[in-house]
């Protein structure tokens, strides 16, 4: 069996091994706002509960690795003092990857991943509508664990507030996990679904996911397409050309002879099938002819 001395280890590779091993692990998808009330939505997989009286929650803002900066999140709670924590279900879990992408300062990540801002009672960040529990916090303390890459800050939450989907309660008001639908996270790209086991989700670009915001209407506001399949398509840099569009739709014309005249329902439809494979420049180019 291999050992290894931490301090011998290059951080990312440390990193790595704890992530990977360390699984897996809940997710605090964390809503804050600027001093200026502009909202901030990101994901932490370095979260839990620690007490129920008072209910205190713990997650973790990470700086960066590859170049010890600070995350938008810390610098949000270091300034006013408040957070909003969503649970993740798998109805969810592609919109939240999205949001994971680093966005200039500014940027709404709710709009980028196509998620919907919901007031809270108390605090003044918002809620994630689509998330089945949601808890309005105040933060109690932070507590930065170093000054290098990939040093935690830990933020000390008390919950102020906890919102709960009727969707997801029996009929004693006891939460029913099977209906939660729980993901967390693992290493790489790795996830698990309470329920069902690991599955992979491809990490967001380097450079800029498009985003929701951008889509045009007609798939933006979909009947068909899920968040799932909305977050998927999302994470493309650029859209496929007017050039590839058709080349596609010709090569496919023979298995779906009605493509060039079918309804954006239809479309969406079959688009959803080939997401359903991970095809997402084949979903896009059905969506766009």
């Amino acid at each position: 069996m291999p050992s290894f001395d931490p301090k011998s280890l290059p951080t990312s590779r440390l990193h790595s091994y704890l992530l990977s091993a360390i699984a897996p692990r809940p997710i605090a998808f964390a809503s804050t706002v600027n001093v200026e009330g502009t909202p901030n939505l990101s994901p932490f997989s370095f979260f839990n509960v620690f007490s129920a009286n008072p209910p205190v929650m713990i997650f973790s803002p990470a700086r960066r690795v590859r170049d010890n900066t600070t995350k938008h999140t810390l610098q949000n709670v270091e300034a006013t003092r408040e957070v909003v924590i969503n649970v993740v279900n798998y109805d969810i879990v592609h919109q939240m990857s999205l949001s994971s992408t680093e966005y200039p300062e500014g940027v709404n990540e709710f709009e980028k991943a196509g998620l919907t801002m919901l007031k809270s009672d108390i605090v003044k960040p918002f809620r994630v509508a689509e998330s089945p529990v949601q808890f309005e916090c105040r933060v109690n303390d932070i507590i930065t664990l170093g000054k290098e890459g990939g040093a935690g800050n830990l933020i000390i939450c008390e919950v102020v507030k906890l919102h709960i989907d009727d969707d997801v309660l029996d009929n004693n008001d006891v939460i029913n996990q099977s209906k939660l639908d729980l993901v967390a996270r693992a290493g790489g790209s790795y996830y698990s679904r309470a329920k069902k086991g690991f599955f992979e989700i491809p990490k967001p670009l380097s450079t800029l996911g498009i985003g929701v915001d951008s889509f045009p209407d007609h798939i933006k506001h979909s009947m068909v397409l899920t968040g799932n399949d909305l977050g998927m398509l999302a994470n493309i840099e650029v859209l496929p050309t007017e050039k590839s569009v058709k080349d596609f739709i010709g090569d496919i014309g023979e298995r779906y002879p009605n493509i060039k005249t079918a309804t954006h329902r239809e479309k969406h439809k079959l688009a959803r099938n080939y997401l359903s494979f991970g095809d997402v420049q084949s979903a896009w180019k059905i969506l766009l002819s």
